[in-house]
């Protein structure tokens, strides 16, 4: 049996919230969820940070929570990134190996994913993803895994993931500062498509539509395989926008009323319904039609579908999509929304909840479409650490016996991977020492305490 310490710890960053989650994989394969905490997010635009100090701060905050939730304390994390700066892009890359006699292994393979690192890009831009479509060994087209085949060339066609390199940065920052370290930067629609899509939709053909608060996340996937991915700088955000302006109320006002009363589609709500909202300052209440109301949802909601509708046009498989779509996301379950995307699209709608991948004993708080992103950073998390063997998920201190304050012993474990990562620097004996002295102060510090 797995230990309480053996878990995945990850940070949504979103426009309207942040939530931090802790997850352990059981052994059936499932995930189950160990503590959730969401705190509103500020500072955040759109998927974009712009005020470091206060993300930091309702970064913080939704960790501590989760922390007291658990009783333990975290430290590495991944993260999920969107944003309007993301693209993607389709590139093909290839090897010649030496011999026709050995097989294709995994180190191949990666060297070929690696090499999609170095290709040129834009200025202020990096690669966060790289993503293989196809194997093509020795013209043998088709080929999903090559590893154990024998070749001497292989080719791949990829999806290259784009993003700002600012954004990134800025991201890293906040986790950094709130006294975490980053594991991964996680495309938040690839983390959303493992918490809510099965593997049978993925083989059929669906595309992934996440409406949170800020930004539209989208993931097309058919044969299996990622086709694309795309962020459009639109949400929930905007409608509750379009809301507060059309009926002159407040904003918090304005989201109440979206989501108690709101609607998708004009022609069935019921003109006589009216909701009475209060004045502002003691001022006469406001009388506002159900039917109004639904008008202006279903407008702001048509534009973003539209602009949905063209990234998967784009992407060449729209004709494809067996599964249809599966709409997610805090956004997803605005009333008749499934029924708008299905006229807009023609295509078959479904509200996508992140139970796929959830052990059965679960809280019941994670299963809706909000925490979709959550929990795939969790599942994706995971898929990491198993690629990567050497790392272990996050080990957790039992705060009621640490004796150190959270941020101090959060600067040992950097400095510790500053040695570990920096092995041919000249500067590592005098560094070493260093850490040395900071330790032996402390354990002087602590025996001088106790007697």
């Amino acid at each position: 049996m797995k230990s309480k310490t053996d878990f995945v710890a990850a940070i949504d960053i979103g426009t309207t919230k942040i939530v931090a989650i802790v997850g352990r994989k059981k052994e059936n394969g499932k995930i189950e969820i160990l503590g959730l905490s969401k705190t509103p997010s500020k500072g955040v635009k759109r998927g974009i940070v712009l005020n470091i100090e206060e993300a930091v701060n309702s970064i913080q905050k939704t960790v501590d929570d989760i922390q007291f939730t658990i009783g333990t304390q975290i430290s590495d994390v991944f993260v999920g990134i969107a944003g309007q700066h993301i693209k993607s892009i389709k590139n093909r890359g290839y090897i010649n190996r030496d011999s026709y006699d050995d097989i294709i292994t995994k180190a191949d393979i990666d060297t070929l994913i690696q090499d999609m690192y170095k290709i040129p890009i834009d200025v202020g831009e990096e690669i966060i993803h790289v993503l293989p479509q196809n194997f093509i060994v020795d013209s043998e087209t088709g080929v999903k895994n090559p590893v154990g085949m024998y070749g001497k060339r292989v080719e791949a066609n990829f999806q290259i993931v784009v993003g700002q390199i600012a954004s990134a940065r800025n991201i890293g920052s906040c986790i950094t500062k709130a006294g975490l370290h980053l594991n991964q930067l996680i495309l938040e629609p690839l983390a959303s498509s493992e918490a809510v899509l099965t593997s049978d939709e993925k083989e059929a053909g669906v595309a992934l539509v996440d409406i949170g608060g800020g930004t539209t996340d989208i993931a097309v996937y058919y044969d299996d395989t990622i086709r694309h991915t795309a962020v459009i700088p639109l949400g929930g955000d905007v409608i509750t926008n379009d809301i507060k302006e059309g009926c002159s109320i407040l904003q918090r006002q304005a989201e109440l009323l979206k989501i108690q009363y709101g609607s998708a589609l004009g022609d069935l709500a019921k003109e006589e319904e009216v909701v009475s909202i209060p004045g502002i300052s003691g001022r006469e209440p406001k009388e506002i039609s159900c039917k109004s109301l639904a008008y202006i949802i279903q407008s702001r909601m048509e534009e973003i579908l539209n602009v949905v509708i063209y990234e998967i046009e784009n992407s060449g498989y729209f004709e494809k999509l067996s599964a249809g779509i599966v709409i997610t996301g805090g956004g997803a379950l605005l009333k008749h929304l499934p029924a708008l995307v299905k006229f807009k699209t023609g295509l078959d709608v479904r509200v996508g909840y992140p139970t796929e991948n959830l052990a059965s004993d679960t809280m019941n708080e994670v299963n809706h479409p909000m925490f979709a992103t959550s929990v795939g950073l969790i599942l994706k998390g995971y898929e990491y650490l198993e690629k990567n063997e050497s790392k272990k998920p996050a080990a957790a201190i039992k705060v009621e016996e640490q004796k150190q304050p959270v941020k101090q012993e959060v600067e040992f474990v950097e400095e510790k991977v500053l040695v570990k990562v920096d092995e041919n620097n000249d500067d590592k004996p005098s560094l070493f020492n260093n850490l040395k002295k900071v330790f032996t102060n402390i354990f002087d510090e602590e025996e001088g305490a106790e007697m």
